[in-house]
């Protein structure tokens, strides 16, 4: 087990405990999956203030073992929980992360780099090597291995074999094309460890963590147009008082505070299309039209089956990567009398008893069908704003959904799924599913795509809404604003594949580098007039 330190915790103050008026380098609004490792990275050798809306991951307990981990999804009525709830228009639950850590503290824990065509795709301007660097830093603290598989993940791992999903890869942390074992942010204990842990690794004289404060609005300073600078923040505490914090010159604000909270507050500070932010009587600061568009989630779909036999142990390592652009994955769980859980992952109706549930999961990596974003409140940044996704409006992703049922109907037909058959009384064999049927020979276009909108559900990897060439350009800085940039899931153009986390604190680690290289050479240059656009080889980067 990685041993870790746990010095982050003495960077950590609650709003209520600080003065106004604190300048810094950099001011990263949201301690999430990228923040985290943004701040960490920063920290080296500049001030950082880390501003998180959510509180300490510890004051969560349910939030850090597996064991209570199905808790954390649906125990979200408390205003103050670690995952806050939202519906997007569509009427679909869905979850964002408010803690320390971000979704970093909530999720399943799976660990798994992006693919290629995501860093061909995406827009921004990549070093590959720097990349790799920035990936082992972070597997290095939080990312764990496994030799040895859960009952299900070896006959899900074994199932999608059989069903000409291959080949197997074994251990890989890489994105490739069939069957693999992959890393999780859960140890061999069941212990978790997120983004959050991270913060270990930053320069604890220069990092300032500040819980429970809510940023309001971004702060700008120009007398025209072009001169539009972000020169700081506005942020409230728990007791609601106004707290205002600065950048330095040659500092920046940075957000991390996701694909809903980056767009929400650039609305809210008067970035955003000229008419929505009109109709809300919000003074425009920079008319983009952009911001809150080109939203995605990729459609969950699955299937959720009673096991025979008992099953305690959480697992879900086991990945299957297919050419046609999809992912299944699954977990096994006890889903509690009429737990709220079975509204989030299962079908109606909801299992009556304690029972035992594996779960295959698939999930559409890339869908074409986007939506929107717009503000609920002009001035209330605790309440989410208006999503929709817009599920399947594109007729290729409701196409490509019902060639996903028919892979994991061959899934379940294969003979590492016979073990989770019953009995019947006249000696047949059946699966025993909770919800939504499958059928082994399932074909009929028409049934599956019924299927398709029975079966969907979110899988909390929505992104989008300050996309790479229209809100931000290749190096994350806004457009047409300076000292201001966006480092989040918002920004993404493109899904980086399996699963998002593990991009997201690559992207952290990678941005601060960059920030940190191009500061050195305006050092350096003696450059006084705060150009942001000088860039450099991050090759010549030494690391430790």
């Amino acid at each position: 087990m990685k041993q870790l330190r746990k010095n982050y915790r003495n960077s950590i103050l609650d709003a209520t405990d600080i003065s106004p008026e604190e300048e810094y380098d950099y001011i990263v609004v949201g301690g999430g999956t990228a923040g985290c490792p943004l701040a960490a990275t920063l920290s080296s050798n500049h001030s950082v203030l880390l501003l998180e809306r959510g509180g300490r991951p510890d004051a969560y307990p349910d939030v850090l073992t597996t064991e209570k981990l199905m808790a954390n999804l649906y125990e979200t009525n408390d205003k103050d929980s670690p995952a806050q709830p939202f519906t997007s228009e569509d009427g679909m639950p869905n979850l964002r992360g408010r803690v320390l850590g971000g979704t970093s503290m909530i999720n399943f824990g799976l660990y798994s780099r992006a693919d290629d065509d995501f860093y061909a795709k995406s827009g921004i301007k990549w070093d590959m090597g720097v990349v790799k660097k920035a990936y082992e830093w972070v597997e290095e603290s939080v990312v764990f291995g496994t030799d040895k598989l859960t009952t299900w993940e070896t006959s899900l791992r074994d199932a999608l074999l059989e069903s000409n999903i291959g080949p197997d890869n074994g251990f890989t942390l890489d994105h490739v094309v069939g069957a693999k074992v992959t890393g999780s942010t859960f140890d061999e204990t069941g212990r978790r460890h997120g983004a959050v842990e991270l913060l270990n690794k930053a320069n604890p004289g220069n990092l300032q963590v500040i819980v429970n404060a809510a940023v309001e609005r971004l702060d700008f300073s120009a007398s025209e147009s072009s001169d539009l600078s972000a020169v700081g923040v506005t942020y409230r505490d728990s007791n609601g008082e106004t707290h205002h914090a600065r950048v330095r010159q040659k500092g920046e604000v940075i957000l991390s505070a996701g694909d809903l909270g980056s767009p929400q507050l650039l609305l809210l500070s008067g970035v955003g299309p000229q008419p929505h932010l009109t109709s809300l009587n919000i003074t425009i600061v920079h008319d983009q039209p952009f911001v809150g568009q080109y939203m995605y989630d990729p459609p969950r779909n699955g299937f959720n089956l009673v096991t025979p036999f008992t099953m305690s142990e959480f697992g879900n390592h086991a990945v299957g990567i297919s050419r046609d652009g999809f992912t299944i994955n699954g977990f096994s769980t006890v889903v509690p009398f009429f737990s709220p859980v079975s509204q989030l992952f299962f079908p109606d109706p909801s299992p009556p008893i304690n029972l035992s549930v594996v779960s295959i999961t698939t999930k559409i990596t890339r869908p074409q069908s986007s939506g929107s974003l717009q503000l609920v409140s002009a001035t209330n940044i605790s309440v989410n704003p208006i999503v929709r996704f817009n599920y399947f409006t594109n007729p290729g992703d409701l196409s490509q959904c019902s060639n996903v049922i028919r892979y994991v109907a061959k899934m379940i037909s294969t003979p590492s799924m016979e073990a989770y058959k019953f009995q019947g009384l006249g000696g047949e064999r059946s699966f025993h599913f909770v919800g939504t049927f499958l059928a082994e020979n399932e074909s009929r276009s028409e049934t599956l795509e019924s299927m398709c909108h029975k079966t969907l559900r979110s899988l909390y990897h929505h992104y989008g809404g300050c996309t790479v060439g229209k809100v931000v350009d290749g190096d994350l800085k806004a457009l047409g604003i300076k000292a201001l940039r966006i480092v989040d899931a918002s920004i993404f153009a493109i899904s980086p594949g399996t699963n998002p986390q593990a991009t997201l604190m690559m992207l952290g680690r990678y941005v601060g580098l960059k920030i940190k290289q191009q500061r050195e050479a305006l050092d350096y240059s003696g450059n006084k007039n705060n150009s942001w656009e000088i860039s450099g080889n991050l090759n010549a980067l030494k690391y430790k």
